[in-house]
């Protein structure tokens, strides 16, 4: 070829070289939206998914791939897709379970307050109807799906904010029974104390904003399930755009190494943290798993990681009183207000005007989250700083 310009150089010098005999021990960021290939014909079976490959960063990106693999291998799953938000992921995880106009949904009562709006002001404009069960209760739960033979059973591992455990294993084989699809989102527990599809549910939904990433640095969404079942979650995908970019997958993915050491640290802090504030006079009762007035703790004993119960709990102050919330938050110097949870540092927030701010009052009273409840994301600082904070606070 001619002696090209340096406005053709400019564009690109240093782009596709010869491939290096290396490899780096970290992966690299793929940014690029495009991929080529030697010979037009294999672009082409890439893009009718004749070959493994990529063409583009919507359909698919090296950097979200080694992502997804990882997740498929923490949730024993034959697969993953990663999305550009948990309720991204949740919400493509309930279209991938075939919804058509007229199906019904039983859904865990105590869902996070985001997703119990999808159920409850996005659906129904596609004409589908959800109805909300105390998932605590087993034996009323498996009453409704075997009088309502639902197309989907929506719950959370662990239930938030009051910690309340579902019985896997008891809702997932009543759920086969009457042929209906069942979805976790497993985002308070992590693989690290359970993994769903082991027990037999169909997907598995993740906020990578929380545990798995683990530094509130990345917004992020993942869904895992069985290889048969990847397909619709790929296209849904693929349609909506809703995917993440490199350096959140990337991100992500680098949380994702440290996150045994890291919930494992969240795990005893809070079990020492939930002891200490259950025997404070200000607190009239503290919601953990861990701890034996847990009406739940030999079933989340039974289900766990042994001696692991999560990091996360609440607590009720005998005040009982929004203002009496916001104070102590207000008093908080090492604990940080924040609507997060699942990061290095301890995250208090106020439900009733964070996370379920969007329920009615009287739907809050009926749920037990009162004006006097906080939430609790319990750090990996040290366990006795974190009390020390909250003594000054409730002092």
């Amino acid at each position: 070829m001619h002696e090209q310009s340096i406005f053709t150089q400019s564009v690109h010098a240093g782009e596709r070289g010869p491939r290096p005999d290396y490899e780096p021990a970290v992966g690299p960021i793929h940014h690029s939206v495009v991929y080529l290939y030697d010979d037009v014909e294999r672009l082409h079976q890439v893009l009718a998914g004749q070959r493994d490959g990529y063409a583009y960063s919507r359909n698919g990106n090296p950097t979200t791939a080694a992502l997804e693999q990882a997740m498929a291998v923490l949730e024993a799953g034959g697969g993953a897709v990663a999305f550009a938000s948990g309720m991204a992921a949740i919400h493509a995880a309930l279209l991938a379970c075939g919804l058509e106009r007229g199906d019904h949904i039983i859904a865990a009562q105590d869902l996070y307050g985001v997703t119990h709006t999808l159920l409850q002001q996005v659906l129904p404009a596609l004409g589908l109807r959800s109805r909300f069960v105390e998932v605590e209760r087993t034996e009323q739960v498996v009453a409704a799906l075997e009088q309502e033979r639902p197309r989907l059973l929506l719950l959370e591992t662990l239930s938030n904010p009051l910690l309340k455990v579902a019985d896997l294993p008891a809702l997932v084989e009543a759920a086969r029974r009457v042929g209906t699809r069942v979805v976790v989102d497993n985002t308070f527990a992590s693989p690290y104390l359970l993994r769903p599809l082991e027990l037999g549910a169909d997907y598995v939904v993740h906020s990578l904003t929380k545990y798995l990433a683990g530094h509130d640095d990345v917004l992020g969404g993942v869904v895992v399930s069985g290889k048969e079942l990847l397909p619709p979650l790929r296209s849904l995908a693929q349609v909506l755009g809703a995917v993440p970019g490199p350096n959140e997958a990337w991100l992500a993915h680098r949380g994702l190494k440290t996150l045994a050491l890291r919930m494992r640290q969240h795990c005893q802090n809070a079990a020492r943290v939930a002891d200490w504030l259950e025997k404070h006079p200000r607190v009239e009762r503290v919601y953990y798993p861990g701890l034996s007035s847990h009406p739940q703790h030999q079933l989340a004993a039974r289900l766990l990681r042994p001696g692991a119960f999560g990091g996360m709990l609440a607590f009720e102050l005998a005040a009982r009183t929004a203002e009496a919330a916001i104070g102590l938050m207000n008093r908080l110097r090492l604990i940080l207000p924040g609507t997060s949870l699942g990061c290095i540092h301890s995250l208090m927030l106020h439900p009733a005007c964070s996370s379920h701010r969007g329920l009615s009052p009287e739907q809050r009273a009926a749920w037990g989250i009162s004006e006097g409840l906080l939430r609790l994301s319990v750090g990996i600082e040290e366990a006795g700083d974190i009390i020390a904070d909250l003594e000054q606070a409730l002092g």
